[in-house]
């Protein structure tokens, strides 16, 4: 028989998130340092999970001089933030609300024909997207030509302002990939030029290949999951800004063979003390990550015993001392031992983009 459960009442601590602009600050100054043109920072998806109006604002005052976002209501939630640079939306359906976007100064992509009829009630400024070997987002390559000719005839009508001309990469993270994109979004301006339209700027490389293929730089970089601390290359290390914390509310005994959580999926082979965490996959652990998954305790790793449930986790700490109050840490930058995004988006097999953004509301938020 286990001992009694220890309950703490009045926890004085909860699940909380804390955030290190002067990490997306010295990620930002990084970039800027290696490209050629400027820097967009993106800060879709709340900024990365990070706060997307504190991102904005520390990535300007680092250097970046465009913000990208993937919708208009997150370009209006920029301007509100107080930047003033540069804002480009580029993920919008046809019947996006353009006097907004005019109004808020907000630039917005035209992908197709039908984007660009829907977009002609400004003068609006626009980006015209090129399907450049993704099959996504963009215009097929053999729409390029009427797409050039009909944004002609609307700039000359004063409906539309082309300043730029973007696609994006499809394997970016492999070396000598690029070329072909590349090749595509270059064939693709100039094929605007003989148009006779002037777009400023020209943007096709995000993290992995600002850090990896200098060559895809072209006018701007799109910075975004490279702004908080990740590098999909694998060949840089940047400054994460985030550490996850919980702390223990239950401390128990148990006796070998004791199953733990759901299914018993884990079952103690000696008897260990279990501590529980008021963290789940509502809180951005992933379930997936069961049986794999470790957090910072009481000064090592610990293994998270069964199943990750909704709103908790089980540890198993073994016989080293652990009380209701004490700190786990779920991830940190990994400085002192630490899980890191990417150890829980490898024990989830995933990537550390969809845990940063997967942290729900419940989890404090501690901006530094």
């Amino acid at each position: 028989m286990g001992t009694p459960v220890r309950s703490l009442r009045h926890a004085s601590a909860a699940p909380e998130l804390s955030i290190d602009l002067a990490a997306v600050g010295a990620n930002t100054r990084k970039f800027v340092s290696l490209a050629r043109g400027e820097v967009m920072a993106v800060v879709k998806a709340d900024g990365f999970g990070h706060g997307l109006g504190d991102v904005a604002r520390t990535a300007v005052a680092n250097g970046a001089t465009w913000i990208g976002v993937t919708s208009l209501a997150e370009g209006v939630l920029v301007r509100e933030s107080g930047v003033d640079v540069p804002v480009l939306s580029w993920l919008n359906p046809v019947d996006v609300d353009v006097h907004t976007a005019v109004r808020y100064g907000i630039d917005l992509s035209v992908p197709s024909l039908e984007h660009l009829a829907a977009v002609e009630h400004g003068p609006v400024r626009v980006h015209l997207q090129l399907d450049t070997g993704l099959a996504r987002d963009g215009a097929a390559p053999e729409t390029w030509l009427a797409l050039m000719s009909a944004a002609r005839k609307a700039e000359i009508a004063g409906k539309v302002s082309v300043v730029g001309v973007m696609g994006h990469l499809p394997c970016a993270d492999t070396p000598g990939a690029n070329a072909p994109g590349r090749r595509a979004l270059l064939r693709g301006a100039e094929m605007a030029r003989q148009a006779g339209l002037r777009p400023s700027v020209r943007h096709l490389a995000a993290t992995s290949a600002a850090l990896t293929d200098p060559s895809a730089h072209l006018d701007v970089v799109r910075i975004g999951a490279g702004l908080v601390g990740i590098d999909p290359s694998g060949t840089t290390r940047l400054h994460s800004a985030l550490r996850y914390t919980a702390p223990v509310v239950q401390v128990r005994r148990v006796a070998a063979g004791t199953g733990v959580g759901y299914g018993h999926t884990y079952v103690a082979d000696r008897a260990t003390t279990l501590a529980l965490l008021p963290v789940g996959y509502a809180d951005g652990l992933p379930r997936a990550a069961s049986g794999r998954a470790e957090v910072w305790l009481a000064g090592r790793r610990r293994k998270v015993a069964g199943l990750v449930s909704m709103d908790q986790v089980v540890v198993d700490v073994g016989d080293d001392a652990v009380a209701q109050g004490d700190e786990a840490v779920v991830f940190g930058p990994g400085d002192e031992g630490e899980p890191t995004v990417r150890d829980w988006a490898e024990w989830a097999g995933t990537i550390p983009h969809e845990i940063v953004t997967g942290i729900g509301p419940r989890v404090r938020r501690n901006v530094r």
